[in-house]
């Protein structure tokens, strides 16, 4: 039988809507996937000092997004505040010294993106309420939150929807819930999927959560789900593909080992999908140490003198996944935690620090740049790092 009468019996049997979306499928499956070698540093740029309005950048860094609508990015500020502030993109550069490096303008100051409604997410909650993840698409904000400790898991609300303009109130949607896996599973970061591949996972827009505190309400490793953002606040819940996800019943390991994967160390700030390539990137910090739960001196980390998980040293850290696994996950050929990574590398800074924390990573589609927030890489403040993939390296 020819490969066209193979593809007129498929249309019969499965409708030519999916007969579609596996030639398109089959051609994907030719793209190269990333390799460390192929992740390129362009530059970096710093934070400006200061406060601006709710908040300054000290200690913050987290749920960074792409603003395609005016070339900038939306990023979170100081950790005790959780407020968002929208940056023009400097001039990107190469230096030796941090000084040397242009800083971001403010275009619109920090402010609190849920106009006061973050609490309620899990109404009565003692502990902190963060922001997870921030996606600007279609002009809206998209705002994740997650409970710090949520030790009884009795968070369910996740998502709210706003205006992409910070200073005008009253417009904030929700909070909503997004999926049925429980809300530490999703509650995070964002990111858009390109065209070529949104029928193959399920959506438009990933979304997932990883590594925050109590373990067993998120995902033992990289967490994603595909969504729609526009089925938010329309669906209850909002309906969410599983891609790629390790509960406490399927973990790859335990979370108090030594790994290359994932232990109770490891923190997962971003991901993103790269146009042209067959890959999607987690961006965190792993510790590649022997796993320690203790105090810092007694575990031998010089980055953390308190009581709790060590894993020292600590390196920036990319886990890579191969989208065609993802893509097998929906449809239904393998389980979300069956899949594992193509490869995992750490990724190394100019201007590393041994804590290793990488709060954010977002994309821009139409340059091809990948930006990631460094906590600490300018004294308090972090520098955000712009990479470019380099498929020939």
């Amino acid at each position: 039988m020819s490969s066209i009468d193979n593809l007129r019996r498929l249309a019969r049997l499965c409708g030519f809507a999916t007969v579609v979306a596996s030639i398109v499928l089959q051609a994907q499956s030719t793209d190269p996937l990333v390799q460390a070698r192929n992740l390129v540093l362009e530059g970096s740029f710093r934070l400006p000092a200061g406060t601006f309005a709710a908040s300054d950048f000290s200690y913050g860094g987290t749920a960074l997004a792409f603003n395609a609508a005016r070339g900038s990015l939306f990023i979170v500020g100081h950790d005790h505040h959780q407020a968002v502030a929208e940056i023009a993109i400097p001039e990107i550069r190469k230096s030796a010294a941090v000084s040397a490096l242009a800083t971001a303008k403010v275009l619109q100051p920090f402010a609190d993106p849920t106009d006061g409604k973050m609490r309620l997410v899990d109404p009565g909650e003692p502990n902190a309420i963060k922001v997870g993840g921030l996606l600007a698409h279609q002009g809206q904000l998209y705002i994740s939150v997650f409970v710090y400790y949520d030790g009884d898991s009795t968070q369910r609300l996740t998502h709210f929807v706003s205006g992409t303009n910070l200073s005008v109130t009253g417009d904030v949607r929700g909070p909503y819930q997004v999926g049925t896996a429980g809300a530490g599973f999703i509650d995070g970061y964002f990111a858009e999927v390109p065209a070529v591949w949104q029928s193959a996972l399920g959506g438009p827009v990933v979304n997932g959560q990883c590594c925050i505190p109590v373990v067993g309400r998120t995902s033992y490793g990289p967490g994603l789900f595909a969504i729609n953002p526009a089925d938010i606040g329309v669906k209850n819940p909002a309906p969410a593909t599983a891609l790629v996800y390790y509960p406490s019943n399927h973990f790859v390991n335990d979370w108090n080992v030594r790994s290359t994967f994932w232990n109770a160390s490891t923190e997962i700030g971003g991901v993103v999908i790269p146009e042209g390539m067959r890959s999607v990137l987690f961006f965190g910090r792993h510790g590649l140490g022997p796993f320690c739960y203790g105090e810092g001196a007694k575990c031998g980390d010089p980055t953390d003198p308190y009581k709790g998980t060590h894993a020292y040293p600590y390196s920036y850290y990319v886990w890579a996944y191969d989208l065609l696994d993802l893509a097998a996950v929906k449809a239904g050929r393998k389980h979300p935690w069956a899949v594992r990574p193509y490869a995992v590398w750490p990724l190394t800074l100019q201007f590393g620090v041994d804590n290793a924390h990488l709060r954010g990573a977002t994309y821009d589609k139409s340059t091809g740049r990948i930006f990631v927030t460094q906590a600490f890489g300018d004294g308090s403040q972090p520098l955000v790092h712009v990479f470019k993939i380099n498929p020939r390296m």
